[in-house]
């Protein structure tokens, strides 16, 4: 592969000092690579936000409170292209991505050699994707959807209800029709189902 002649500037967001430095750390080693900087919070990674400062941008998506999506929210400067580095391997998550406009993501239980070449292919202008997008998702109602959604938030059948503004035995009837649909025997299966196999999308402000 071509390489770029200049080093590629590379900038880390992940809120966990070991992986954080961990990756920082590889990112020095490699010779064609320059670390920016790194931060552990949308803020304090603003000023790396800007692709005359950062080439490369390795994003992590839980950021304590925080979603890593936000920094394309409202980007006043052209951003870095971002590689998403994670370990969800939910198909919605890289839908999410490639729709906002990350051109990697790769999970953090891939090798090493991996990570550095989706780096060297975001910088020049490539995608790299871990994970295959657009799984199929299951057909479902938009208020099946918003019951599966509620679900995967941990909600009990009565918050569900309070939520959407029906019953709780609506709720029921909807989780017993989902439960026989899907051959799935618990609320938790059910949830289990829904993340991996993407059936919610990620909304572009999460």
């Amino acid at each position: 592969m071509t390489q770029p002649a200049a080093p590629i500037r590379v900038a880390i967001l992940d809120d966990h000092p070991v992986v954080r430095e961990g990756t920082a750390a590889i990112v020095e080693g490699a010779p064609d690579m320059e670390l920016v900087g790194t931060a552990a919070t949308l803020e304090d990674a603003r000023p790396f936000l800007d692709a005359t400062v950062t080439d490369v941008l390795l994003l992590d998506l839980r950021l304590g409170h925080e979603f890593g999506f936000g920094v394309f929210a409202g980007a006043g400067t052209a951003l870095p292209a971002v590689v998403v580095v994670t370990s969800y391997d939910y198909p919605q998550y890289v839908d999410a991505a490639l729709r906002l406009g990350a051109v990697g993501y790769v999970l953090k239980t891939a090798p090493v050699i991996e990570l550095l070449d989706a780096v060297r292919r975001a910088a020049l202008g490539k995608l790299s994707f871990d994970v295959r997008p657009g799984r199929s998702r299951a057909s479902l109602t938009a208020r099946e959807r918003q019951v599966v959604a509620a679900l995967v938030d941990g909600l009990s059948n009565d918050e569900i209800a309070g939520r959407l503004g029906i019953s709780a035995k609506t709720v029921e009837s909807h989780l017993r029709r989902l439960f026989e649909r899907h051959s799935v025997a618990s609320r938790t299966e059910l949830a289990t189902r829904a993340l991996r196999d993407g059936w919610l999308e990620v909304p572009p402000s999460a």
